[in-house]
């Protein structure tokens, strides 16, 4: 008699609540929100590359890239991964100690991916994770050598545009810098930049040279963000007023 009261409630719960999910299941699903939260944070609009997706999902804590197919998230159907998490449960009614497993799933990462979207169970490939080389830094903007470099034009002179090009052109700028002079009245501006992703701040540094004064500086922040017009030549000629 004992035995059955004990079992009731075990049994009301069932029909009240219908059946008992397995500790595993749980786990599986808790495996599956991890590869959920990974495509949020994965998610977005901007322009990114296979290498670039898949690296920065390696970099997401509890998750391991094992495949990344696809070219760029803006080509065709975007960049599809497979990501191996784990999760883990624990049900006092059946197990004796907790239950963890690893379980792979697949993250779209496109444009047109739907946000939160639910990750798709799939069988692990074989191997170890991928791992991925850090993206390349970006070459660095002389700041000290420019403004050593560049001519100082005396009180009631003229700035020589020609001799502004010829000091940028003994500076040996790296590739990956691009140059702009632009000569106005008796000033000249200098723009120096490497190119952005069209979503973060871009990195430039100004030049004005003119009588009485050479300049250089970087642009605040806000000015640098895409469309804000900070990493122009016309930004060195006619600065624009830092923000508040």
């Amino acid at each position: 008699m004992r035995r059955t009261l004990l079992a009731v409630p075990l049994l009301l719960c069932v029909a009240g609540c219908g059946p008992a999910q397995s500790s595993e299941a749980e786990a599986t699903d808790a495996a599956r929100e991890v590869a959920q939260r990974a495509g949020e944070k994965l998610y977005g609009q901007r322009p990114r590359t296979a290498e670039e997706v898949g690296r920065a999902a390696s970099l997401i804590d509890g998750v391991e890239v094992m495949r990344v197919t696809g070219a760029a998230t803006h080509d065709g159907d975007g960049v599809h991964l497979v990501l191996r998490t784990s999760g883990s449960a624990y049900n006092s009614w059946f197990d004796i100690e907790e239950i963890t497993v690893r379980r792979c799933f697949t993250v779209r990462v496109s444009p047109t991916s739907r946000w939160r979207a639910r990750p798709e169970d799939v069988d692990c490939p074989d191997g170890p994770p991928m791992t991925f080389a850090p993206p390349p830094e970006p070459p660095r903007l002389p700041d000290g050598e420019l403004r050593a470099a560049l001519p100082r034009v005396p009180s009631g002179g003229r700035a020589d545009e020609a001799e502004v090009r010829r000091a940028l052109a003994s500076l040996d700028l790296d590739a990956g810098i691009r140059t702009e002079v632009k000569a106005e009245g008796d000033r000249v501006g200098v723009l120096l930049s490497v190119e952005g992703n069209h979503f973060d701040p871009q990195d430039c540094l100004l030049a004005r040279v003119a009588p009485g004064a050479t300049e250089v500086w970087a642009p605040p922040r806000i000015q640098r963000m895409p469309g804000e017009g900070g990493c122009t030549v016309a930004n060195a000629l006619h600065p624009a007023p830092a923000p508040h």
